[in-house]
């Protein structure tokens, strides 16, 4: 996924559509169109750029053809708000339970260009 570097967190705001095209254009120079698809990671992005960042790239891809299925392989940006809210508490298990499928259904609705950032 094509982002802002480091030393422009803060300093330059970039639009969700902005990353998606440079993405979308990067990949287009790069991947050949026979490779099946591409599963991007979270790096370095909050839960939720993941997820909005991911969605504009397929909604992106919708406007014009593109070869692949662009989806996602997370580890953190589905787990943190589930390890947040266990606590390593038995008791606290329902309420991982719920936020890791809230974050998975997010990033499916995303994977598909359909987040429409409800939650």
């Amino acid at each position: 996924m094509v982002t802002p570097g480091s030393s422009l967190a803060g300093f330059q705001k970039y639009r969700a559509s902005d990353a998606a095209k440079l993405t979308v254009d990067s990949l287009g120079c790069t991947v050949p169109p026979a490779m099946p698809g591409i599963a991007f990671l979270s790096g370095g992005q909050t839960e939720e750029e993941a997820s909005v960042n991911l969605n504009a790239i397929n909604q992106v891809s919708a406007t014009f053809p593109i070869p692949w299925k662009m989806t996602f392989c997370y580890g953190r940006a589905l787990q943190k708000s589930a390890l947040r809210a266990w606590k390593g508490q038995c008791s606290q298990k329902k309420a991982a339970q719920d936020e890791l499928i809230k974050r998975a259904e997010i990033n499916s609705r995303a994977s598909v260009g359909k987040y429409l950032n409800k939650y």
